[in-house]
């Protein structure tokens, strides 16, 4: 059955093939169409030789041996290209950064930032040797960047005034302070004086900070509890040291204008750093007066108090002025140094004569200038000293006293001084400086950057 079968499909297969042979014959002996024939007898056109193109190439010296059979299989041929510089790649860094709080240490954040012991011990040098960590405080801040893996790359510490010091791993750790170049602004405003002066230039968005300026100004001059009635209108000419729109360190009076009681006070203070002030009333000069410390805060008065360290209700003979360690102090008026040595309690002091009557002393001090001496004449505004915490002192600060035939008397409201400084004025100097500043405060108050800059701050 299954062979009757085969054969039926090959018997099928013939004739299948028998039909195509015939329409085959049938189809071949129609004529061509033209087209097609054309299209039939197309041929490719001859090629171009290509162009002779010079491409350097660099062969193995041993290509132009004689005998080439010693050769091995040539390398692969090298297309010179001109020199491209490679960039390096750098890793990708991490960043840690966080300011310094009340009683956190160096070394307490370093260890926060992921430093091994020996790493931080050896930033801690590297920045020691730049900065005296003794003067870290709140709102300095520190930087650590390091690889991927973990490893420090660079540390930075940020202190006052912009000042940033770096520290760099490598083979040896280098250090590199950055101190930025600011540009000085000059800004003015006004301010009512309603209830006190430090309230109105707060309320006014003016530095509140100033208030301690005028009161060592005019707080021997002028009686503000009694004389000010309210509504006087106190205009202010101060600067800044800027970089971008952040403020470097704190700003500096240059001018201020008060009306009490139908007289006109006015203070103008120099620009050259010396801090000595000179006074006017009604446009002629009253005295010459150098602050003690510039941009100190005044954190004790003359008078009754109780003692900080000893807790018993005393005589506070002089006043005191908060600042940081270092800060320069500077004689308040001309005279002649009489003593520089310690003193008990006051530890380190310098006292200066001015006259037969009258001393100053400035106490607490961290350092006195090498070439300052026993005998040595002395102008206001020079400086003295260096704020310090030395003798029984809770912290850095200058205690400022004014002593009159050896008693103590209130610093802000002594004339003595004031009169030895008037024999040093120069009037003529200081009417021409008058004029300067009120005609820069009228400017500044009428221009935009005085206007938009103080609803700033």
């Amino acid at each position: 059955m299954r062979l009757r079968t085969l054969a039926a499909c090959v018997a099928i297969a013939g004739t299948v093939s028998g039909a195509a042979i015939a329409i085959s014959d049938l189809l071949s002996k129609e004529p061509v169409p033209p087209e097609l024939a054309q299209a039939g007898s197309w041929m490719p056109q001859s090629l171009e030789a290509p162009l002779n193109v010079d491409i350097p190439v660099t062969l193995p010296a041993t290509a132009w041996a004689e005998d080439a059979s010693d050769l091995g299989p040539l390398p692969l041929l090298q297309v010179a290209v001109a020199d491209v510089p490679v960039r390096a790649i750098e890793p990708p860094l991490s960043t840690w950064s966080r300011d310094i709080a009340p009683g956190e240490t160096l070394d307490f954040l370093l260890s926060e930032a992921g430093l091994a012991a020996p790493d931080r011990a050896e930033v801690a040098l590297a920045l020691g040797a730049e900065y005296d960590l003794r003067r870290l405080r709140p709102g300095h801040s520190v930087t650590v960047a390091s690889t991927m893996d973990g490893s420090p790359r660079t540390v930075a510490l940020a202190v006052e005034d912009g000042v940033r010091i770096e520290v760099v791993f490598g083979e040896q750790l280098s250090t590199q302070v950055v101190a930025p170049d600011p540009e000085i602004v000059t800004l003015a405003g006004e301010a009512v004086i309603d209830s006190s002066i430090f309230a109105a230039l707060d309320e006014a968005g003016i530095p509140a900070r100033f208030s301690v300026d005028l009161a060592q100004m005019l707080g021997g001059t002028v009686d503000f509890r009694r004389e000010m009635a309210g509504g006087e209108t106190l205009r202010l000419l101060w600067r800044e040291a800027r970089v971008g729109e952040d403020r470097i360190g704190q700003p500096e009076l240059a001018f201020a204008a008060l009306e009490i009681g139908g007289s006109l006070y006015e203070i103008v203070w120099p620009d050259d750093g010396s801090g000595q002030a000179t006074i006017y009333v009604d446009g002629e000069v009253l005295r010459v007066f150098a602050q003690p410390v510039e941009g100190a805060r005044l954190s004790s008065v003359f008078g009754r108090r109780t003692h900080p360290v000893f807790g018993n209700v005393r005589m506070h003979t002089g006043v005191d002025f908060a600042a940081a360690r270092g800060t320069p102090v500077q004689a308040t008026a001309p005279g002649r140094v009489n003593f520089i040595g310690w003193r008990g309690g006051y530890g380190r002091v310098v006292e200066i004569s001015h006259g037969s009557d009258t001393m100053t002393r400035y106490a607490h001090l961290s350092a006195v200038p090498e070439d300052l001496a026993q005998g040595q004449r002395v102008a206001a505004g020079d400086v003295i000293g260096r704020v310090g915490a030395t003798g029984t002192a809770t912290g850095p600060n200058l205690h400022y006293e004014v002593l009159v035939d050896g008693r103590p008397t209130d610093p802000l409201s002594d004339d003595r001084l004031a009169e030895a400084a008037e024999s040093d004025a120069d009037d003529t100097a200081a009417l021409s400086s008058l004029a300067e500043a009120r005609t820069l405060l009228n400017e500044n108050l009428g221009s935009e950057i005085a206007e938009t800059t103080t609803e700033r701050l």
